[in-house]
């Protein structure tokens, strides 16, 4: 145990960063060398075969952006399910979308991109992720809806295999946000071969990193190229440039990819110093009244961010608005506002759990008004599974700890002692 007095570290420790290995610059060089520094190149076309062999799925389209791979993703599934739209709509234009509540906004955010209302389900508190009970509660209430967005915890996967049966139960397609689960599995299965389209991340704090971009991975050769098309101004093929649909500048430069490249034979390893972070912490913050984030039986995390939530009979009074937060200390109690706090104080980042979407000023003040002008209805909803509004719970009660592979064991045991007395 860690009894010295606690000085802030010198160097910060953060959240999660990117790792390098030197190998990558070989990959980057290789397109400086033969000016392939644009939107083609050998490096692309590697990430997107070792990208579809890694989340054993057919198919991978190298984008800027993982939210790129979600929007595409959206635009294939609402263009299947009712067909291209007006020039001037969006996919989904008014169509109603079951979305995760407690993730990133930019799971969702493709859905308002492409004029449709996302509806927020539930989260279930065995696994942080969206509980199928409150899914199926929203296909009696709206069982028109034919598209599911479901986002997977800090690379802690519920159960999205049940996700994709209820989907198919309803006729529904599924997208599978995997941005924070590459290399997460379920029953053996990657996280990202369970949706009818899904994207992963290369963002700089992910499991591997191009400092940017993503992927979006089906089975559909053809819903392949036509997000390769769309990624590049969906020019036709003619002799000029000819466009008959909207496109965006989306598409993956050789150079990021050249990154990827050369991080992808590493993901295993980071995968496994991801996983002894988290063990480190459960073991370190036994016997407090905290637990971490939930294993769902049958799945293996990547384990990519660790998380906590605090027991309930031992939160002190914390009270949040939509920009700060104040709380009242209590002996033998604590709460995320604190455990932050004393975190920065030593040079270590953490941060809250995400806040719900339901929550957002965004979507809880949002209406929708007629073309006369009149109001007519609330855009979205928020469906529980059950009494209790899980997400908002956790989010009061949770923080994200420093989980940086590169974290040491003395400096991860010198923030566990913080979070130990925290609770003094």
């Amino acid at each position: 145990m860690y009894s010295g007095s606690i000085l802030p570290f010198e160097k910060k420790v953060w959240l999660a960063t990117p790792t390098m290995h030197g190998e990558e610059m070989k990959y980057i060089s290789e397109a400086y060398d033969t000016n392939w520094m644009s939107t083609v190149g050998a490096n692309i076309n590697e990430v997107e075969r070792i990208a579809a062999e890694k989340a054993e799925v057919k198919y991978a389209v190298a984008l800027s952006c993982c939210t790129a791979a979600l929007h595409l993703c959206v635009k294939l599934a609402g263009e299947k399910l009712y067909g291209k739209p007006a020039i001037s709509h969006g996919a989904l234009e008014g169509r109603r979308v079951f979305c995760s509540d407690m993730t990133f906004d930019a799971t969702l955010n493709p859905v308002v991109y492409e004029g449709g209302i996302p509806i927020f389900i539930d989260t279930e508190a065995e696994s942080w992720n969206m509980d199928p009970v409150a899914l199926e509660k929203a296909f009696e209430l709206y069982p028109d809806v034919r598209l599911v967005v479901s986002a997977e915890l800090y690379g802690f996967p519920g159960r999205i295999d049940e996700i994709k049966r209820i989907c198919e139960k309803h006729g529904a397609l599924l997208i599978e946000d995997a941005a924070e689960a590459m290399g997460a599995t379920v029953d053996g299965k990657q996280c990202g071969s369970f949706g009818d389209y899904a994207a992963i991340s290369y963002n700089g704090n992910k499991m591997i990193t191009g400092s940017s971009g993503g992927c979006l991975l089906t089975n559909s050769i053809e819903d392949a190229n036509r997000a390769r098309k769309w990624s590049t101004q969906a020019r036709e093929a003619a002799a000029w440039y000819q466009h008959e649909e909207v496109g965006y500048n989306y598409r993956m430069s050789n150079v990021i990819a050249g990154v990827i490249r050369g991080q992808y034979p590493y993901l295993e390893e980071h995968l496994e110093q991801k996983k002894a972070v988290y063990e480190r912490y459960r073991e370190g913050l036994k016997g407090l009244p905290v637990e971490m984030n939930p294993i769902t039986p049958g799945t293996s995390p990547n384990y990519w961010l660790s998380a906590m939530i605090i027991d309930s009979d031992y939160m002190c009074k914390q009270v949040r608005d939509d920009s700060t937060a104040i709380y009242i200390k209590e002996h033998g109690k604590t709460c995320p506002t604190e455990i932050l706090e004393a975190l920065s104080g030593i040079n270590a980042e953490g941060r809250p759990i995400w806040k719900p979407m339901h929550m957002q000023p965004m979507y809880r003040m949002h209406e929708a008004v007629g073309k006369d002008g009149t109001l007519r209805c609330r855009t979205n909803a928020y469906i529980k599974g059950g009494v209790v509004d899980v997400g908002a719970d956790i989010f009061r009660r949770g923080a994200c700890l420093p989980s940086d592979n590169k974290m040491t064991a003395e400096e991860q045991e010198v923030v566990i002692e913080v979070i130990k007395r925290c609770f003094e």
